[in-house]
């Protein structure tokens, strides 16, 4: 393995460790766990008790209380090995709201049990069919009713709710009709996913997809919350949930990093083994290049995701630096992505080698989360001060 950026920073002792449990379960395990489109209980079950998943949770609930910038390299590592941190990131970026903004009596509840991996908090109910990556119309509504809440309304492409059993939900508190500010009125709720399920309140209808992503739609039908369950002060909830949606950019924009290193180091290794007329491949430019340029653009990207990481971990504001770590890290994997394909050539499309798995995960990114366009209409309009666009 070739040292990168990411090798030179102060996290070896992770970065070992991880490599390590990830060595457990190589590539056959996870093109079977593809194929199937099963969820890799194993892997996931061998992250907890190795205390991975549980980096972000102070020691005084039984976490590691490490920084949201060792986290990302967790969630880097797997992926670098060829693994996808998607099936499980939920269960750090959560925290985010969570930690920051839950009661002493939250966290006293919840924190230690889902460190332990008796619970998981793996899902965050946001976008909606209708409104999409407009979060400030969301027409999920939860009305307040003596000691509980109720919610009524949809959401849509929400991952791992079949292997969760708590989610965060935004909901309306407050019509819009009666804020100052479009995004005020909203509120954060914790969902136990099991009562939802037995009292018919919610409904989960799974999604088919291109990678193995378990996503689904939800139906939230006369649901009843307990108002214990509100995370922080009703009708900020838009606020408080930026912390776990910075978290989620900056953890995926490590994702990108190590798929993106991923794919450099299997498009190297074939330009080095393939002899055609009697040479390597990659003793031509033409495989060479893209290959180095690549990587090039890997590490670019890679200081950005440092950058943003940083600044979360000194509690800055880096709504615009997690946006730019995930649009230029999720640019700089595809690159690679397609660069790994082309090189392998036929190959590449063979389930064999790999490379066609990561390589349809690695594209989810520039979808999902959200959008590398929308991240470019933010920059335009709430950093360089152009007009909106919408």
């Amino acid at each position: 393995m070739f040292k990168g950026l990411s090798d030179q920073d102060a996290h070896a002792d992770i970065r070992e460790g991880v490599r390590a449990l990830c060595a457990e379960f190589g590539s056959a395990y996870f093109q079977k766990i593809d194929a199937a489109h099963n969820y890799p209980t194993e892997f996931v079950q061998a992250l907890t008790k190795a205390g991975w998943l549980s980096a972000l949770i102070p020691e005084e609930y039984g976490g590691s209380g490490l920084s949201l910038t060792a986290a990302s390299v967790i969630t880097e590592e797997i992926n670098r090995s060829g693994g996808n941190a998607g099936f499980c990131h939920g269960q750090m970026y959560n925290m985010g709201t969570l930690l920051r903004h839950g009661s002493a009596a939250q966290k006293k509840k919840y924190l230690p049990k889902i460190a332990s991996g008796e619970w998981r908090l793996q899902s965050m109910g946001v976008t909606e069919p209708t409104t999409g990556t407009d979060t400030t119309k969301l027409k999920t509504v939860a009305v307040k009713k003596g000691d509980r809440y109720v919610v009524n309304g949809q959401k849509v492409y929400i991952s791992r709710m079949n292997n969760t059993d708590f989610m965060i939900l935004l909901a309306r508190t407050t019509p819009i009709a009666d804020v100052k500010s479009k995004s005020e009125g909203m509120s954060i709720f914790i969902v136990d996913v099991r009562e939802a399920l037995k009292s018919k309140g919610l409904t989960i209808n799974p999604i088919r997809n291109m990678v193995n992503q378990d996503t689904n739609q939800l139906f939230f039908d006369n649901l009843e919350i307990p108002a214990e369950n509100l995370i922080g002060e009703e009708g900020r909830g838009f606020k408080h949930i930026l912390d776990g949606l910075n978290s989620e950019r900056i953890l995926i924009a490590a994702e990108c990093i190590g798929d993106g290193y991923w794919f450099i180091e299997r498009a190297t290794k074939y330009a080095n083994e393939r002899v055609v007329f009697d040479r390597p491949i990659g003793a031509n430019q033409g495989i060479q290049f893209p290959i180095a340029r690549a990587y090039a653009g890997v590490e670019a990207a890679n200081l950005m995701r440092f950058k943003a990481a940083g600044l979360y971990d000194e509690h800055k504001p880096c709504g615009a630096e997690a946006n730019m770590a995930l649009l230029l890290c999720a640019d700089a994997s595809w690159a690679a992505a397609n660069t790994c394909l082309q090189t392998h050539g036929g190959y590449g499309f063979a389930a064999e080698y790999d490379v066609e798995r990561k390589f349809r995960e690695t594209r989810l990114f520039q979808v999902a989360p959200i959008s590398t366009n929308l991240i470019l209409s933010y920059i335009g309009a709430h950093v360089l001060g152009m007009p909106r666009s919408f």
